[in-house]
């Protein structure tokens, strides 16, 4: 949790962009570092955001290395209202699809990578799964991902990750107030949403009906990134600690369970995004950053 709670990177200069996507919605990108260099797309976690520490701690490391970053807010994300009623969740790679195709169009001949966090990590390999030979990108990483994302939600259910579900289920209860009429209208049970203390019944009645699963477990068994490990042939490095208090450590994929373009490193300590080292407090090393860092930067060349 010290990354989390404790960590306060210096806010990192960006550019805004509204992206505009086909269905009529859209997704705020924020640019940061050098122009010319490399570009690396970020994909945050659970009710991410640019504020995130560790998104701020990832772009100022890319970028103090000459990389340029773009981080995606999922649709409402960031503290801005999308326009309809869809929102995102774990395995929703069509928005990722559309950003990497722009960026193809924009840049051609440009060097890309993404990088994905938890939920965003989770999405990340789905996605590079799903497009195999076809995928854009140079490179992948993906942090702290829920490689089964039903047995993570009975995980969260249990022991101090109650905790963290407590939190980021308030958050995602007060869109659903904010946006009750639109929700309602698109077949969300908003009483039940509102009434939700896990993530089994808050998915259930908000994320099945809007994305069109029977229920919440047919949109984990669709959704988790641990069957498409196989299909991904783009190189992809996954970092992922054994004390991870969100994720079941019996569901960590075997070598067999990968392709041979996925490399794993299972640390015994880390936690969730965190992978601090040095002398706390006051002394933190962010073994995480630069560990990205060098796999970015080896695979650029």
């Amino acid at each position: 949790m010290y990354p989390h709670l404790i960590r306060r990177p210096a806010p990192v200069v960006c550019t805004k962009e509204r992206l505009e996507l086909p269905d009529g919605d859209f997704v705020d990108l924020h640019w940061a570092g050098d122009t010319c260099g490399p570009l690396v797309c970020l994909f945050h976690g659970l009710e991410g955001s640019v504020d995130s520490p560790y998104i701020r701690g990832i772009q100022s490391t890319l970028g103090g290395a000459g990389f340029q970053t773009v981080l995606m807010h999922f649709r409402g994300c960031g503290g801005v209202e999308n326009r309809l009623a869809r929102g995102y969740h774990s395995g929703d790679t069509g928005d990722i699809r559309e950003l990497l195709r722009v960026l193809e169009e924009r840049h051609p001949d440009r060097w890309m990578a993404a990088v994905g966090f938890s939920l965003g990590g989770n999405a990340l390999l789905k996605y590079l799964g799903e497009e195999g030979p076809k995928s854009r990108l140079a490179q992948a990483v993906a942090v702290s991902v829920p490689f089964d994302l039903s047995r993570c939600n009975e995980r969260l259910s249990t022991g101090l990750s109650r905790g963290y579900s407590r939190h980021i289920l308030r958050s995602l209860r007060a869109k659903v107030a904010d946006r009750a009429v639109l929700l309602r209208e698109a077949g969300v049970d908003v009483e039940r949403a509102l009434s939700s203390r896990d993530f089994r019944t808050f998915d259930d009645a908000v994320v099945a009906p809007i994305f069109g699963f029977t229920d919440a477990d047919d949109y984990y068994a669709q959704s988790s990134c641990g069957q498409f490990l196989q299909r991904i042939e783009v190189p992809t490095l996954i970092i992922h600690a054994q004390d991870d208090p969100f994720m079941d450590p019996q569901v960590v994929p075997s070598d067999a369970e990968l392709s041979e373009c996925v490399t794993l490193e299972l640390s015994a300590g880390g936690g969730h995004v965190g992978f601090v080292g040095g002398h706390l407090p006051g002394r933190a090393v962010y073994w995480l950053d630069e560990r990205i860092l060098a796999a970015i930067t080896a695979a650029a060349g």
